[in-house]
């Protein structure tokens, strides 16, 4: 079984993902690159990588999209290459799904070490399948629709979800009966720097109760575990 971290580079410029590709290669790890969006997507098919190095600035698709396109399809882990230093859009980048960011220009070396980084991390993390092909996942009397973001119920009425709580959602049906750490639900759902905001996950899983629990003060789906943090309590099948 092939154990080396495969880590796709998607740049428009050549000569960056080319030499960047190389010194992934020389410190033991497979590099795939892609030149943008279309041929990104044809690489996913062919192969699954462990972590993909998204540049922000490209035409057609930016980065930006690219890794939002990511975090909806995928529970792959991004690090976003930006030209542009201000705190505001590194936390658009954070806030569309990346994991980390590393700004132009960079040395390898750090890159190297952040990637070893995200990987340490998510490898903790209980991975999943993704959600069958026709987007929707059944669940108590609830029904999620994963490519319209869409939640009804069994009387086909919907309830609005913010992106806060779809992301939340999804990683809860996409593991079921697993016991979930705080962090761990931060860094699945969105993405994030280091630091632990044990109070946001708090209040993310408290709103959503809200809307899918029959009584949120005594919840049944999403479940509480002491020193631990929160599980998806019930059965989830493909609708």
């Amino acid at each position: 079984m092939e154990t080396t971290p495969h880590i796709l580079v998607v740049d428009d410029h050549e000569e960056i993902r080319t030499q960047l590709a190389r010194y992934l290669s020389k410190n033991g790890m497979r590099a795939t690159t892609a030149s943008g969006g279309a041929e990104m997507r044809e690489k996913l098919k062919a192969a699954a990588p462990d972590l993909v190095v998204l540049d922000v600035m490209m035409p057609g698709e930016d980065g930006l999209s690219l890794c939002r396109h990511l975090r909806d399809n995928t529970d792959l882990p991004v690090i976003l290459l930006t030209a542009m230093a201000e705190d505001t859009d590194r936390i658009v980048g954070l806030e569309v799904g990346a994991d980390d960011y590393v700004t132009k220009p960079f040395n390898p070396r750090e890159l190297l070490a952040r990637i070893k980084a995200v990987l340490r991390r998510t490898n903790a993390m209980p991975r999943t399948d993704p959600a069958p092909a026709d987007g929707r996942l059944r669940f108590d009397k609830w029904t999620l629709d994963v490519k319209r973001r869409e939640l009804t119920g069994k009387d086909g009425v919907s309830v609005a979800l913010s992106t806060a709580e779809y992301r939340l959602l999804n990683v809860f049906l996409q593991r079921p009966g697993m016991v979930l750490s705080r962090d761990q639900l931060l860094d699945l759902a969105a993405g994030r720097e280091a630091q632990p905001f044990d109070r946001a996950i708090d209040n993310q899983v408290s709103r959503l109760r809200k809307k899918i629990e029959t009584d949120p003060k005594k919840p049944v789906l999403i479940q509480t575990v002491w020193g631990g943090g929160y599980k998806f309590a019930t059965e989830v099948t493909p609708a």
